[in-house]
């Protein structure tokens, strides 16, 4: 295991924050270092600004999207009915699902002639191409994808609550939205608190999507961090420019991190 880990994690962690000092050749050799030029010159960038505030928006869309998805068709299958199995099943397939192959469905759904959205809402609308809806679009995709999951941990998280206590509440004369408030999710608190905090990472971490959908356009609506850092190692051959964005996304998350763990 610290073999795969040293193979796989560490080493390319320690390259990345070798070669965030250097300048790079096209091959994304080190060549001259420039200390922390690189993350000075991103700091000062409106580009990397704008990156770093369409990834926040982006985060919290996916984050609240997906738990909300999760937390909600969990409850719904918490109780036992005839067919509960396909319901749970039809639930938790988004997490089976590939995000290209999500967002190739996506994109013929969204599309301004034939998309069946404009079909059904009766709109003339370039969901995609529009710099004021494109970032919404890709968010929802990825919160719907995340929901399967998250269906599973609320699922599981569900049938550690004692079922007595609900019946007391209800003998109590307590409404199902009091027992949710004052039951199912105080119950659900260690879970939820694992949920978020993995919720945000992949949030962070999210590509195949954008990168088939907008490709961070339009504009840089949906220019999010991790598709800024292909761009310019990829396409800039910017490899030194790229490595310092990798770092900062990664003490982002471990910020991020760090703080869910003191406010559980």
């Amino acid at each position: 295991s610290i073999l795969i880990f040293a193979v796989f994690l560490f080493y390319p962690f320690v390259k990345t924050v070798y070669l965030s000092l250097f300048m790079t050749n096209k091959m994304g050799q080190a060549k001259i270092f420039v200390g922390l030029q690189n993350y000075i010159d991103l700091l000062s960038s409106e580009s990397f600004r704008n990156s770093l505030k369409v990834t926040l928006v982006f985060v919290v869309i996916v984050v609240l999207g997906g738990m909300l998805l999760g937390l909600i068709a969990a409850v719904l299958c918490n109780k036992a009915f005839p067919g509960i199995r396909v319901f749970s099943t039809a639930y938790a397939l988004p997490m089976a699902i590939a995000s290209s192959s999500a967002a190739m469905i996506f994109q013929i759904m969204l599309h301004p002639a034939v998309g069946i959205v404009n079909k059904l809402l009766g709109l003339d609308i370039n969901w995609l191409n529009d710099p004021n809806t494109a970032l919404y679009c890709v968010a929802i995709l990825t919160a719907w994808l995340n929901s399967g999951i998250n269906f599973l941990y609320f699922s599981a998280g569900l049938g550690n609550i004692d079922e007595t206590i609900y019946e007391r509440a209800s003998v109590d004369g307590a409404s199902g939205v009091q027992q949710f408030f004052s039951l199912t999710l105080p119950g659900l608190s260690p879970i939820m608190f694992y949920t978020v905090v993995v919720n945000i990472i992949q949030a962070f971490q999210s590509f195949g999507q954008i990168k088939i959908l907008t490709e961070g356009g339009p504009n840089e609506s949906t220019n999010v961090i991790v598709y800024s850092i292909y761009r310019d190692a990829f396409f800039n051959y910017r490899f030194g420019s790229a490595s310092a964005q990798s770092v900062i996304l990664f003490v982002i998350i471990m910020l991020v991190t760090l703080v869910m763990f003191r406010i559980e």
